[in-house]
């Protein structure tokens, strides 16, 4: 054990924090138009690190993240993304799903997997590199550091998309990824294009998601 390092604040100061932090996330959206503008690898690499600092199940860190700027892979990644995406919107989502998803004005197409200057694809270990190397709760410890990367990316200035093509085996295929590792979400990271539209979408209240006993 090893002493806590631990910044003790004001209340004052953790409430000021805490309204700064919601109302900067709370401006995040999903972007599908991005500009084809680079970006620093240096930026994207701290954000993984912050989020690969991510508490997980025995500390066993079961996540792999994949940073694609070759445009070669990315054309690879869009076009198997799109042929799954095919299959999707042609029948095997049904009427219901398509209908929720009609608002957003989604389809097949998905030119942002080659436009955005980066894909950052995260991996859930499914056991260390022997099958004896046990992970725990894997897809709540992967679950909380793409929560945590998402963040970061956006509060570093960032225009970021959840994307999951469904099945995704194939990232695992194109990247060349162990079988112990599956591909758990795909996400698109750049600058918005300068016309970029988002759906006119509103979240819950806080009143609606929020339970105090």
């Amino acid at each position: 054990m090893v002493s806590l390092e631990f910044e003790r604040t004001s209340e004052a100061e953790r409430l000021e924090r805490a309204t700064s932090l919601r109302d900067r996330v709370r401006r995040r959206r999903s972007v599908r138009e991005f500009s084809d503008a680079p970006v620093s690898l240096a930026a994207l690499e701290a954000c993984v690190a912050a989020a690969a600092s991510a508490p997980s199940g025995a500390n066993k860190q079961p996540w792999t993240f994949v940073v694609v700027t070759d445009p070669s892979v990315k054309t690879a990644i869009r076009e198997a993304a799109e042929a799954e995406e095919r299959a999707f919107y042609g029948g095997r989502a049904g009427d219901r799903w398509l209908a929720d998803l009609e608002p957003l004005g989604t389809d097949a197409d998905k030119p942002f997997l080659e436009t955005a200057p980066a894909l950052i694809v995260v991996f859930a270990q499914r056991f260390g590199e022997a099958k004896e190397d046990r992970h725990y709760y894997v897809s709540e410890s992967v679950g909380i550091a793409v929560g945590m990367l998402i963040t970061a990316l956006h509060l570093s200035g960032f225009a970021t998309l959840t994307h999951t093509p469904s099945p995704m085996g194939f990232l695992r295929e194109i990247l060349g990824r162990p079988s112990n590792e599956r591909p758990f979400l795909l996400i698109p990271v750049g600058l918005p294009a300068a016309a970029c539209t988002v759906p006119d979408i509103t979240k819950k209240s806080l009143d609606e998601v929020l339970v105090q006993v």
